[in-house]
């Protein structure tokens, strides 16, 4: 296993972060610590979960775990927003919801602080101000050693960091954004206010729920009986079949099977590869429901697609760019 540091931060963390968003729901507890096991042994040492995350059973089983390690081995990212319970109070960013979000989580997590603590998407009703200025307190009071972002808009992004900059507060040191070769339109703002301000990225989902794990081929009409897909229509998630059984993507996981063969490596192997090659990313979060899943998964480093492979994939998954993306790719050819 390789490190790499997040963000600005000098923090060695694994190239690959182990998410435990399965533990609890999909994954057993004597599973969840049979994968927690193989990922140490491989070298990793950066896990990422939520409270959220089959209601604080992930958190817990996690704790437990940890419980028996060597605390210091490990960079442990979680993170709050969603609801965790009823009351109107047990929901979003207020610093309320914050400070209660955090008491809960070390608890669970059975620690003294938390190495990175993230938002879990934007919050409409709080004033930013509020809850930077809530997370800054957090890590004064050794709670919470760093700050991150996850599911927010570039200008979201750009605006906190200023904020923090100017007021002197903590900064969000990294962004865990959904990116992977079905979901490109990261790289239109995103990547870049990530790569000029030093946020490390740690990309969810990096094989789509699947999608790009292998299992999918042209000419299928349904998916596996044993995916993440076939109950992703009943819970509305987001990588359902009817959002992706579409000619962009079996265009798309026609060349990722190719490359797969020519490089003989597993489509799953290329995808998280790809995200690896790509400038600004830090460590892709690989999630396993068995231990199958994730000894195959931690095969997707070590090695590196090359330079044409690359850009066959670059090609196949490109999406249509409006104004004023385009734009961007217009100013490039002409200073070439």
């Amino acid at each position: 296993m390789q490190y790499r540091v997040l963000g600005t931060t000098g923090i060695k963390v694994s190239e690959l972060c182990l998410g435990a968003m399965t533990f609890g729901r999909e994954t057993t507890e004597a599973e969840s610590f049979a994968i927690l096991d193989a990922f140490a042994a491989a070298g990793g040492n950066f896990i990422d979960t939520a409270d959220v995350y089959s209601r604080g059973v992930s958190e817990e089983i996690l704790g437990r775990w940890l419980a028996r390690q060597r605390r210091e081995d490990f960079v442990i990212a979680t993170k709050v927003r969603y609801p965790m319970g009823e009351g109107p109070n047990e929901t979003g960013l207020s610093r309320k919801h914050i400070m209660d979000g955090i008491a809960g989580s070390l608890r669970r997590l059975q620690t003294d602080y938390v190495d990175l603590y993230q938002i879990h998407g934007w919050d409409p009703l709080t004033p930013i101000t509020e809850i930077l200025r809530t997370l800054n307190d957090l890590v004064r009071r050794g709670l919470v050693r760093h700050i991150g972002a996850s599911n927010v808009k570039g200008w979201q992004l750009q605006q906190a960091l200023e904020i923090s900059r100017t007021r002197n507060w903590e900064s969000f040191v990294s962004l865990q954004p959904q990116y992977n070769l079905l979901c490109r339109a990261t790289e239109w703002e995103l990547l870049d206010v990530c790569r000029r301000e030093q946020v490390g990225v740690i990309p969810w989902s990096p094989l789509r729920g699947g999608w790009l794990s292998g299992k999918f081929r042209r000419g299928m009409t349904a998916p596996p009986g044993d995916s993440r897909i076939a109950v992703a229509e009943e819970h509305g998630w987001g990588e359902r079949w009817s959002n992706y059984d579409n000619e962009y993507t079996w265009g798309v996981l026609d060349v990722l099977h190719a490359v797969a063969e020519e490089c003989r490596r597993t489509p799953a192997q290329v995808a998280i590869n790809w995200l690896l090659r790509n400038d600004g990313v830090t460590a892709p979060i690989i999630g396993a429901r068995t231990l199958d899943q994730l000894q195959a998964n931690l095969g997707a480093g070590g090695w590196e697609l090359s330079s044409p492979q690359m850009e066959t994939l670059n090609r196949a998954s490109a999406l249509p760019v409006s104004y004023p993306y385009d734009r961007d790719a217009e100013w490039q050819r002409e200073r070439e």
